[in-house]
């Protein structure tokens, strides 16, 4: 029987070899980090400054427990600032069913297209999640109680019933252009 020995004399030989280079790299590299380690240990160290003194908060004792509470009203007892209220008639209708498009706030939906059919326009507007609707017009749309008035080519066009600041409602014209981010 003969053996090729050749291949793993020079496996072994490579082996060796890797074995010194490595040890050889690693003494060098050893040397750096125990000198570094060394000047680090050397230096004078720093001297942290004291926190300063915390200065203890003066009590009070609130002694007007027989005035009256500042935060609530007796029953009975009207806020002395009158407002003056309006009542203009206009009010959202709180017992109509909600559509699905008044969930999101007028400025997350867009308007990416209109269809027509049977002389009848629909438009076609995207959630923020996605989701394709197609509205027409007395449909709802906005958490502001937007009603749509007009489907038009480049927008729709809505009117909004908000607060007007006196316990009272306005209407607001809004509109959804088309969207040019397609």
């Amino acid at each position: 029987m003969k053996y090729n020995i050749a291949p793993l004399l020079l496996k072994g030989a490579t082996a060796i070899i890797s074995c010194l280079l490595l040890t050889a790299c690693e003494n060098d590299q050893m040397d750096d980090l125990h000198n570094f380690i060394n000047e680090v240990k050397s230096r004078k160290a720093g001297r942290i400054t004291p926190l300063p003194e915390i200065k203890p908060i003066e009590t009070f004792l609130y002694t007007a427990s027989d005035k009256r509470n500042p935060f609530t009203f007796s029953v009975g007892e009207e806020p002395e600032v009158e407002q003056e209220l309006s009542d203009n008639g206009i009010r959202p209708d709180t017992l109509r069913r909600k559509e699905e498009l008044e969930d999101f706030p007028l400025d997350s939906l867009r308007m990416v297209g209109t269809l027509e059919r049977n002389e009848e326009s629909w438009g076609l507007v995207r959630s923020q999640e996605g989701t394709i609707y197609r509205i027409q017009p007395n449909n709802y749309m906005g958490q502001n109680h937007g009603r749509i008035t007009q489907i038009l080519e480049d927008r729709i066009e809505l009117i909004e019933i908000v607060p007007d600041g006196l316990s009272g409602y306005i209407e607001r014209p809004a509109s959804l252009s088309l969207s040019d981010d397609e």
